[in-house]
């Protein structure tokens, strides 16, 4: 069985095709991803926006299964913000165009607002977690979804380098570490989306 992960990250294509190996399931980069229009992501869930991608370029290639995720952080003290604009928070504020990486950016908005928050209050909810959900579908029909989730808590330091977005002021308090401070296969043994694909292909091997 070969499923198309509607993805043109390499590391997201990697850490799909691995772990889907061990129960004999091939994946790969759906053909001529680049070239497809790219769908609008105005869901107000996680689900709903990876179920807009999976519907969406699974009519672009007819007869074979197309999965596709949406993921982001959600942070207590914030009401569950930045969510679905996780990856265009600090553009969708206006906070401090042009300056830096948009990852940076997004890092110093989620501590700017914790901080304002934080100011003059006894409340200090830095709990928070990340949040993957993955739709599988086939012409234009979704036939999975599934979901996946990781506690943490944010931190005011940036540590570690080998993960992107938030990653480096998200802390797993009973590791210690961040998860941009965890080696891949620890990443993907605790991670959220590793746990949303997971999910997916314990439904998969029950449908099939």
């Amino acid at each position: 069985m070969i499923l198309y992960a509607a993805t043109t990250n390499p590391g997201k294509l990697r850490e799909f095709a691995e772990s889907a190996s061990a129960d004999g399931i091939g994946v790969l980069a759906l053909p001529g991803l680049k070239e497809m229009p790219e769908p609008v992501e105005d869901a107000l869930t996680f689900m709903g926006n990876a179920e807009l991608k999976a519907v969406a370029y699974s009519k672009l290639a007819p007869g074979v299964m197309v999965f596709a995720d949406d993921s982001g952080l959600e942070v207590n003290a914030l009401g569950g913000q930045p969510g679905v604009r996780s990856a265009r928070f600090a553009d969708d504020l206006g906070f401090e165009p042009g300056s830096g990486t948009k990852d940076e950016r997004n890092n110093r908005c989620v501590l700017s607002l914790l901080h304002g928050l934080e100011k003059g209050s006894a409340v200090n909810d830095r709990r928070a977690r990340f949040v993957c959900a993955l739709a599988l579908a086939r012409d234009g029909e979704i036939l999975l979804r599934a979901e996946g989730s990781v506690e943490g808590e944010m931190i005011d330091v940036e540590r570690g380098k080998n993960g992107f977005g938030y990653d480096p002021m998200f802390l797993i308090p009973e590791l210690g570490l961040t998860t941009a401070e965890l080696g891949a296969d620890q990443k993907w043994a605790i991670s959220h989306r590793g746990n949303a694909f997971r999910a997916l292909l314990h439904q998969l091997k029950t449908l099939s």
